[in-house]
C-alpha cells in the first residue's frame, strides 16, 4: 500500500484551549489552514489556526 500525502494536522482556537484534529493534503496545501469552527468553552465559532 502506498504512503499518502494525507497527515494529521491539529488546529488550535485562537481565544482558549480548543483543539480540533482534522486531515489535510500536504501536496496541494502547503501552507497553515485556518477553520472557523464551534469552540464549545466560549460557546461560538471562533478561528482555529494549525498548530505545530
Amino acid at each position: 500500500m502506498a504512503k499518502g500525502a494525507r497527515e494529521n494536522i491539529k488546529l488550535k482556537s485562537t481565544e482558549s484551549n480548543e483543539t480540533y484534529w482534522t486531515v489535510k493534503n500536504k501536496r496541494n496545501t502547503t501552507e497553515r489552514i485556518e477553520l472557523k469552527k464551534y469552540d464549545s468553552t466560549l460557546r461560538k465559532h471562533v478561528v482555529f489556526k494549525e498548530a505545530k
